[in-house]
């Protein structure tokens, strides 16, 4: 495993409204594949066109894949103040969901 390299998470907007968070190495050439590679089996490949909304740079593998479990489990509007950095925002609608969560 790399300890000194960059790993990115990050979330798209796909043409159906939709969101997709990923990790990758080189998020260059990720973007570049989810809008034009050929591999008809993905989720973004009917969703074109994809607007990168949002990335965060890791050193490692594990940062990255804990951060992109966690934004994986957001509800869209937490994502969408995470886009807009209205930290406010996010940390009430972390409150509200962690509210749901408790007994």
């Amino acid at each position: 495993m790399k300890s000194n390299h960059n790993y990115f998470v990050y979330i798209v907007k796909c043409s159906d409204d939709s969101y997709y968070t990923g990790i990758t190495d080189n998020l260059e050439r990720r973007l570049w594949e989810h809008n034009y590679d050929d591999d008809i089996t993905v989720y973004t490949y009917t969703r074109r066109p994809l607007e990168l909304k949002y990335f965060e740079r890791f050193k490692n593998v594990p940062s990255a894949i804990a951060r992109e479990k966690q934004i994986k489990g957001w509800s869209r509007k937490k994502k969408e103040a995470l886009f807009k950095e209205d930290w406010d925002e996010l940390k009430r609608l972390s409150k509200s969901s962690n509210a749901k969560e408790k007994p």
